[in-house]
């Protein structure tokens, strides 16, 4: 597979007469953009609010982050979701680099939902801070699930993806100011001096917990939670084979845009040939019943000792039952003689002091935290409010409760809340701190 991914750096948004790009300015014409938002008659109601890093701006209930960009030749955008079904990760596709769309409740949030600052204390909890966001803030007709503490918020989502693909296209027939190539060859293909390097495989966990349809993440349009582990090639999860769910708690929430900028694959790709072999992704699931994730732990073992992996790196989306899955395949991976490093965020309370996984092992010696979900925040007032601060703690946000929302605009909560705070995938604004 050969997907050429080319880049147009953005360092501004406007609203203007024509959607185009031009000397890193993008361009949006607002109404006609609306246009392409209201073709979901499910949308009720539509705005375009821009978000810059730096700007006194709190964004919240965020549901989706999607990235602006086209596909050129070798296929669609989104295969088997907003368009039609047919393989990622071949050809070109266009990128607005800096840029990414918003997907946030006009008043109604929930479980999933997440809080955005641009600046002050609170922006450097997401990686979404540093980007230059066109903020879809729309309410739709989805009554069935408005007072749901869990939702699927499936019109805005939806929608979010084609007023991305809507964006790219203004830079379909330009000439890239960057090229990004990412050829995967057939591990037969390989060369001897790269099959003499370790070879590592990535394992990503995907949410797939609920058993309705509707709330889980989906590869190629299929719910996760009707799969088995699988492998593919890293160049259809970077050309948008995987669209993000709608269930996990904000903070732990691997959504698209990090999805095909996954930072954990790209730098596997980047040390292909020069420190390792590296041979691919297994998407798991993340099950509900024992047996299920048994199953899949085997799978995920079978794949890995088929294609000869003396190394794996798992990312878990998500805490919680999950960490059931997620030592799981990690004590079959040690089993089988393979060398496991493992990603993933932890719950040890507000004091720092419980057990940070809900199931550990021995084998399991060597894990990265991306942070700890029950990190206690206060956040002062900001001056301007995207969506519904309200949201926060009336809605059953997971990171907010009752009171957490002050009289004067400021709040208490905790990094739950915080859209995609910590990520399994390596997109990251935090560090580590050694003491």
């Amino acid at each position: 597979m050969k997907l050429e991914v080319g880049n147009f750096y953005v360092n501004d948004i406007i609203f203007g007469d024509v959607t185009s790009y031009n000397n890193g300015v993008l361009t949006i014409n607002k109404e006609e953009a609306l246009q392409v938002v209201y073709e979901d008659d499910r949308i009720t109601s539509a705005d375009l609010v821009i978000a810059k890093p730096g700007d006194p701006i709190r964004i919240t209930p965020v549901k989706e982050a999607v990235e602006p960009r086209c596909k050129v030749s070798g296929g669609v955008l989104f295969p088997g979701v907003t368009n039609k079904l047919v393989q990622a990760g071949n050809g070109r596709t266009h990128v607005l680099k800096g840029s990414c769309v918003l997907a946030v409740g006009k008043h109604w949030g929930g479980f999933q939902d997440g809080l955005i600052d641009m600046s002050g204390p609170g922006a450097k909890q997401t990686m979404f801070s540093e980007l230059l966001n066109i903020c879809l803030v729309a309410d739709t007709n989805e009554e069935f699930e408005r007072n749901e503490q869990q939702k699927k918020n499936k019109a805005i989502r939806w929608t979010a993806m084609r007023l991305a693909e809507y964006l790219g296209n203004c830079v379909k027939e330009k000439e890239p100011e960057e090229i990004e190539l990412y050829e995967h060859l057939p591990l037969d293909q390989r060369s001897e001096a790269e099959k003499q390097l370790p070879s590592v495989v990535y394992v990503l966990q995907l949410q797939s917990q609920m058993l309705e349809s509707g709330y889980n993440a989906l590869v190629y349009g299929w719910d996760t939670n009707r799969m088995v582990p699988t492998y593919m090639s890293a160049n259809e999860i970077l050309d948008g084979a995987i669209i993000s769910g709608s269930f996990m708690p904000s903070s732990s929430k691997i959504s698209t845009y990090q999805h095909v900028n996954n930072a954990v694959l790209k730098r596997l790709i980047s040390e292909h040939g020069k420190t390792i072999n590296f041979l691919g992704v297994i998407v798991s699931n993340l099950n509900v019943q024992l047996e299920e994730k048994k199953r899949s732990a085997l799978f995920v073992r079978q794949l890995a000792s088929s294609l000869g992996a003396s190394g794996a790196i798992i990312s878990e989306e998500g805490y919680g039952n999950p960490d059931s899955d997620f030592i799981l395949v990690y004590n079959e991976l040690e089993d089988a003689g393979i060398k496991v490093v493992g990603i993933t965020n932890e719950c040890t309370g507000r004091d720092g002091k419980s057990q940070p996984l809900v199931d550990l092992s021995d084998k399991a010696n060597a894990i990265v935290s991306t942070g700890n979900v029950s990190q206690y925040i206060k956040l002062q007032p900001m001056e301007i409010v995207i969506g519904e601060l309200e949201a926060l703690a009336r809605d059953g946000n997971s990171g907010g409760w009752e009171g957490s929302v002050k009289e004067d605009g400021s709040i208490e909560m905790e990094n739950n809340g915080i859209f995609c705070a910590d990520s399994s995938s390596g997109n990251h604004y935090k560090t580590v701190v050694e003491y």
